[in-house]
């Protein structure tokens, strides 16, 4: 199914790539027992990639690129009705790949206590064996 949104549309990261490049599944997962993700996960709000810039693992640099779905997406299910009735982040998933064409210089992210609630969200989710991310 592809979803209605036509984009612009944008992925969080700390990986180092450039316009061209593509982001595909199989990476290992930023969230839950980090298994290799079956999809690639983007969205449509510029907040919604600042969330997966600042919650992805590593040192790096936080980036948010300018995605391109290359074949079908669908509402990302970890997200929509189950947390967000009717996907007000406009996120989706894909298990084709994302094409870069462009970066998001400026942004502006959350509060150290912003970060600080998320990530203590995300280790209680882990504690209770909840996985973050639908697979």
């Amino acid at each position: 199914m592809t979803a209605p949104h036509p984009g612009p549309f944008y992925h969080g990261t700390k990986a180092d790539l450039k316009t061209g490049d593509l982001i595909g599944p199989g990476y290992t997962s930023n969230y839950g027992k980090r298994r290799n993700a079956r999809f690639v996960y983007f969205a449509a709000t510029l907040e919604a990639a600042i969330w997966g810039a600042e919650l992805a693992q590593g040192d790096a640099r936080e980036r948010i690129y300018i995605v391109e779905p290359i074949g079908a997406f669908e509402d990302d299910p970890s997200l929509t009705d189950k947390r967000f009735p009717g996907n007000p982040t406009k996120s989706y998933r894909t298990r084709d790949a994302l094409r870069i064409v462009g970066e998001v210089a400026e942004w502006t992210g959350h509060s150290p206590e912003q970060l600080k609630h998320m990530r203590d969200r995300l280790a209680e989710l882990d504690r209770l064996g909840i996985e973050a991310i639908e697979d």
